[in-house]
């Protein structure tokens, strides 16, 4: 059983679009390449078949994870998101207190994360260090690295 994932609607469209691109292009694809592979004769001693086969399951694979989590996705109301505490969906500025380094992301799901974009999971350590403080909050954060105090100096939408 799988927990409900909170996204914003551009992410949920986004998981859609990829479902309907599997199932229509790489799914029929994919079947093609197994039926020039099973043409060519002897299955027993075929690794284009096996090539074929191993990437269909892994293809089917994907399709169901992005189904389950399609279905226990639920759409946040971005105009009801309060930016006196760290939430989701929330973009936070930070200040990393040990370089002064001042960094700015936007807490998503797991499956809108791209840190490019500045968007990091909620799951991560720093966005689980964040989730309730409020601005002039300093927090510690443990890290890979080791325990990084940070200043929250900004929660906006």
């Amino acid at each position: 059983m799988s927990s409900v994932n909170y996204i914003s609607q551009s992410g949920l469209n986004k998981l859609r679009e990829e479902l309907a691109h599997l199932e229509s292009v790489e799914r029929p694809k994919i079947s093609k390449q197994i039926a020039e592979a099973r043409d060519k004769g002897d299955l027993s001693e075929n690794a284009e078949y096996d090539a074929a086969k191993e990437a269909q399951g892994l293809l089917e694979m994907r399709i169901a994870k992005l189904k389950e989590t399609i279905a226990n996705s639920r759409v946040i109301d971005e105009s009801k998101i309060d930016t006196t505490k760290v939430q989701m969906m929330n973009k936070v500025k930070i200040k990393n207190l040990k370089n002064n380094a001042v960094m700015t992301y936007t807490l998503v799901s797991d499956s809108e994360a791209d840190l490019k974009a500045g968007k990091i999971a909620v799951s991560t350590p720093i966005a689980q260090g964040l989730m309730g403080k409020k601005v002039g909050d300093k927090v510690e954060i443990k890290v890979p690295s080791g325990v990084v105090p940070f200043e929250i100096i900004d929660i906006s939408l």
